[in-house]
């Protein structure tokens, strides 16, 4: 069997979430400090650590066969490149901010000013879509100074909580665009190794599956278990055991977090009692 080659960042946040979502997919990958490229040792996958930005040149070449990066990235360097899964984490927002003094009513407050960030590419097609002239600087870190240092009136950074815009006095005024993770796919991918990324994606979306659901159980009224199954649309239908008290079952069956404290009321609402909610490792439907 061929090894897939996976490109993710070789520090920070996204490094650290990326190794996580391999690792709760039962692949083992051992990494040393400023290791440059890793082999897991149950799995025909080889991992290469990269600089975050040249991540999307490395798919386009056929170098790395698949890549975890932030889809912000994919949209800077204008290539097209096939997502094959979105990850739902290293969330954040590519944003226009300026400093908090600033009187911003609308977009067009901006026009004729300077703007540093690290998109330049992003950053153009966003105002020139708008016919809003703009100076741009482009910059490769630390854009939150440039403000305060008189390089720029405003910038185009990511954002994530806000607090560094905070510590640096500025406010977010604009939302260019949302990112998250995702998987991307090389367009020279092989039919041998895509063979191999159709099974790390059922993984991948096995462990997606579960960190969106809870394992939910709860005993019920056996006059009840019609009722309080149809609160639960999780599964095709809940696992039903009796209880040694007559007239009494144990429900389990799975719920949307996002819903959880809805459903919990509605379930509570119904009936049920000694309500147990547990996290899922896995979920294989």
């Amino acid at each position: 069997m061929s090894t897939l080659k996976i490109a993710i960042q070789k520090s920070g946040r996204l490094n650290e979430d990326s190794l996580k979502i391999l690792k709760d997919c039962g692949i083992s990958v051992e990494n040393g400090n400023d290791q440059l490229k890793a082999a897991a040792s149950n799995f025909p996958l080889e991992i290469l650590f990269l600089r975050n930005t040249d991540i999307p040149q490395y798919l386009i070449d056929g170098v790395a066969d698949i890549a975890i990066v932030g889809d912000n990235l994919l949209v800077e360097k204008g290539v097209n490149i096939e997502i094959a899964e979105r990850l739902g984490f290293s969330k954040c927002r590519v944003s226009v901010a300026v400093p908090k003094a600033f009187e911003y009513k609308t977009l067009n407050d901006l026009s004729g000013l300077r703007i540093a960030t690290s998109y330049p590419n992003t950053v153009l097609n966003y105002f020139n879509s708008r016919n809003i002239a703009i100076e741009l600087h482009e910059i490769s870190g630390s854009v939150e100074i440039a403000p305060n240092i008189g390089l720029s009136d405003a910038i185009v950074d990511i954002v994530s909580t806000g607090s560094t815009l905070f510590k640096n006095n500025l406010k977010e005024v604009e939302v260019i665009l949302k990112s998250e993770a995702v998987l991307a796919v090389s367009p020279k991918i092989s039919e041998e190794k895509q063979a191999v990324l159709d099974k790390l994606r059922f993984r991948i979306q096995s462990v997606l599956k579960a960190r969106k659901s809870k394992y939910i159980l709860m005993n019920v009224p056996n006059d009840k278990i019609a009722e309080i199954s149809a609160i639960l649309p999780v599964l095709k239908s809940p696992t039903v055991m009796p209880l040694a008290e007559k007239g009494w079952s144990s429900l389990h069956s799975v719920i949307n977090e996002e819903l959880f404290w809805e459903v919990i009321d509605q379930l509570k609402a119904a009936g049920a009692e000694g309500i147990l909610v547990c996290p899922i490792e896995k979920m294989v439907l």
